[in-house]
C-alpha cells in the first residue's frame, strides 16, 4: 500500500507548481517535434573548443583550487572582471558590489528569501518572466500586475497604481523589471522610463530588481544604459548571466547590488549551495580576460539576428489576418496575440498533433484568467529550416481554427434562419 506523504509537506511545498515551460521541454524527445517553447540558446553558438582549452589550462595550472570549494561571494578574479564590464555600462561599482551566483535564476530565490514575507506585494509587468512568478510564489508573495505596451511596462498605469498602493499598510517593496527584450514579449523599456522608474523608487521607497539576461543580444538600434546606471541610492539590484552569451551549462551568473543588500544575499546563498561552481567561474573569467567574450557575443548576435528575421518573415507568410505579434530589436522571443475568441491552450493541443510546440500566454501572468489568447515563440533554438517548417505547421493550425470558427458561425446563422422560416410557416398554418 502506498504511503500518502501529503500531510508531511509544508504549506509552502503544497503551493509548488511545475514550470509549464520545463514540462513542455519533455516534448523535445518526441520525433519530428519542432519546439518554439523553450528559451534555449542554440548549441551552434557554444564555444566548446575554447572552453575545453581554458578548462585544460586551468586544471593544469591551478587544478587544486579550481576543484575545491570557493568563497560564497565568488572567485575574486571573476568578480573583478565582471565589475569592469559593468563599469563600461555606466555602473559606478567595485568588485565588492558583485556576487557570483548559480545562474541569474538563483537571484530570484535569494531575493525571495531576503525581501519577501508572506503576502508581501511584488510589482511585475503583465506578462512577465514565468519563473519569477513561480519562484516568488514559493515565498507566498502576492503580485501587482502592470500591463505592457511596445515600451515595456506602462509607466502611466504604474504611477497611478503606486499612488494607491503607497496608501496601504504594507506597500510594495520590490518592482521587478526586464528592460531589454523582455521575456516573454521581446519589448524594450526606453531610457526616459528607466530614469522615471529610479525616481519613483526614491519617491515611494521601493527596490528595483533589474533582470537583464538579454541586454547583450541587441540586433537593431542603439544600446540603452541599464536601469542600474541611473541609480545613485543603491535601490537597484542588477542581475545577469553567462547563460545566453557563453553557455547555460556552466550555471554562472552575477548580481550587482549595494554592499548592505549583497551581504544578506551572501548569507542566504550560504545555506542554498555554499558557493557557485568554481571551475565554471574560472572558465568564465578566463574567457573574458583572454578576449573571447566580445567576439563570441558578436557571433551569437549574427546567428540570432538571422533567425529572428526568418521568424518574422515566416509569421508574415503563414499567419492569417487578425494575428498580431511583436517585432523585437533583440533577445530570444516573439509575443503573439490571437483573436479574442481563440484559446491558446486549445490551440496548443492541436498544434502538438502537428508536431509543433509553443508556450501559452497564461503561463506568464499572475492571474490565470489572463493571457488565454496569446503565446510565446522562441526563435533562437530551432534550426533555420525548423523555424520555417514550424511556422508553416503552426500557421495551418491557426488557419484551421479560423475556418472552423467561420463554419460554426455560418451553421449557427443558417440554423437561426431555418428556425425563423419554420416559425413563420407554423404561424401561417
Amino acid at each position: 500500500m502506498g504511503v500518502d506523504f501529503s500531510r508531511h509537506f509544508s504549506e509552502r511545498a503544497k503551493e509548488l507548481r511545475a514550470s509549464e515551460v520545463r514540462e513542455l521541454l519533455k516534448l523535445l524527445e518526441v520525433p519530428d517535434m519542432i519546439s518554439f517553447a523553450g528559451g534555449f540558446p542554440n548549441p551552434e553558438t557554444f564555444p566548446a573548443e575554447i572552453i575545453r582549452e581554458i578548462a585544460n589550462d586551468v586544471l593544469k595550472s591551478d587544478g587544486a583550487k579550481a576543484l575545491q570549494y570557493g568563497i560564497t561571494e565568488g572567485c575574486p578574479q571573476l568578480r573583478e572582471s565582471v565589475a569592469e564590464r559593468m563599469k563600461k555600462k555606466g555602473m559606478d561599482i567595485a568588485k565588492d558590489n558583485v556576487l557570483i551566483v548559480s545562474g541569474s535564476q538563483q537571484v530570484i530565490d535569494l531575493t525571495g528569501k531576503v525581501f519577501i514575507d508572506p503576502k508581501d506585494s511584488v510589482v511585475i509587468s503583465a506578462p512577465t518572466y514565468l519563473t519569477a512568478l513561480t519562484g516568488w510564489a514559493v515565498y507566498q508573495a502576492s503580485f501587482e500586475s502592470i500591463p505592457i505596451d511596445q515600451n515595456n511596462m506602462r509607466m502611466d498605469i504604474f504611477e497611478e497604481r503606486m499612488k494607491k498602493l503607497a496608501k496601504r499598510a504594507n506597500p510594495p517593496e520590490i518592482v521587478y523589471a526586464l528592460p531589454n527584450f523582455q521575456n516573454p514579449a521581446g519589448v524594450t523599456m526606453p531610457e526616459k522610463n528607466r530614469r522615471k522608474l529610479v525616481d519613483m523608487a526614491s519617491d515611494y521607497d521601493f527596490l528595483i530588481i533589474e533582470d537583464d539576461p538579454y541586454g547583450e543580444l541587441r540586433y537593431k538600434g542603439e544600446d540603452i544604459a541599464p536601469i542600474k546606471s541611473f541609480d545613485d541610492e543603491g535601490r537597484v539590484i542588477y542581475m545577469s548571466t553567462f547563460s545566453k552569451i557563453l553557455s547555460p551549462g556552466l550555471r554562472v551568473g552575477w548580481v550587482v547590488a549595494h554592499e548592505d543588500i549583497l551581504r544578506k544575499l551572501v548569507i542566504a546563498k550560504q545555506s542554498a549551495d555554499v558557493c557557485t561552481n568554481v571551475l565554471g567561474q574560472r572558465i568564465a573569467h578566463e574567457y573574458i580576460v583572454r578576449g573571447h567574450i566580445d567576439p563570441q557575443i558578436e557571433k551569437i548576435k549574427k546567428i540570432y539576428s538571422r533567425k529572428m528575421d526568418l521568424m518574422l518573415s515566416g509569421m508574415n507568410e503563414f499567419m492569417p489576418d487578425g494575428i498580431e505579434w511583436t517585432k523585437p530589436d533583440g533577445g530570444m522571443f516573439l509575443w503573439v496575440d490571437l483573436p479574442d475568441w481563440m484559446d491558446s491552450g486549445e490551440l496548443l493541443k492541436k498544434a502538438l498533433k502537428k508536431r509543433v510546440a509553443f508556450v501559452t500566454g497564461k503561463a506568464f501572468f499572475a492571474d490565470p484568467k489572463d493571457g488565454i489568447t496569446s503565446m510565446r515563440l522562441n526563435f533562437t533554438h530551432p534550426s533555420d529550416s525548423m523555424i520555417t517548417e514550424g511556422l508553416r505547421r503552426l500557421g495551418s493550425v491557426v488557419n484551421q481554427e479560423i475556418v472552423s470558427k467561420w463554419d460554426r458561425s455560418t451553421e449557427s446563422v443558417e440554423r437561426k434562419i431555418e428556425d425563423a422560416v419554420k416559425g413563420n410557416l407554423i404561424g401561417k398554418s
